[in-house]
């Protein structure tokens, strides 16, 4: 049984899940014992989500079904606060731009303002994630671009159905 400090959230909107929300996934289950994949339930940054959050986690739980020690989870609160009801000591965030590292950098000051206790990691996109967000995907999708190499098989069609609405 991993202990708290081997334990690290991996927040965020998963709006669609991309491959490269699933390398960083996969890197952090490889140096941490256990990765809990959190989803929000209704950003407050962003606009309504495209996918509800049980088809999110869904998706997410599909591609790390493998994996056997990252479990996905939806929450509500701050992520400090889940962090702390799941015994975890860290969250784990990608960054793939300059501006990625401008919103981090803000959340991060904030969330060691009300979690010490708690750190921030960061882990660098790799190189053939570095421009993929999902935000971009779904716009790709909504004018019938190829979504082939960006998100798995079951994101792409169901993007695909929302696009054809």
């Amino acid at each position: 049984m991993p202990t708290d400090t081997d334990t690290v959230v991996c927040p965020g909107s998963y709006d669609p899940v991309t491959f490269g929300h699933i390398d960083i996934i996969t890197r952090a289950a490889r140096v941490f014992d256990n990765v809990i994949v959190a989803v929000v339930g209704q950003p407050v940054r962003k606009q309504k989500t495209l996918f509800s959050t049980e088809e999110r986690c869904s998706f997410i739980e599909d591609e790390v079904e493998k994996l056997g020690n990252v479990q996905v989870k939806s929450f509500d609160n701050l992520v400090v606060d889940f962090a702390r009801e799941n015994s975890a000591k860290a969250i784990l965030k990608g960054l793939r731009a300059i501006s990625d590292f401008e919103y981090e950098f803000e959340m991060n000051q904030l969330n060691r303002k009300m979690a010490p206790d708690i750190e921030s990691i960061y882990m660098m996109s790799a190189a053939e994630f570095s421009f993929l967000s999902s935000s971009g995907v779904k716009e790709m999708a909504m004018f019938g671009g190829d979504l082939t190499g960006l998100v798995p098989p079951k994101v792409a069609q169901r993007l695909e159905e929302a696009a054809r609405r």
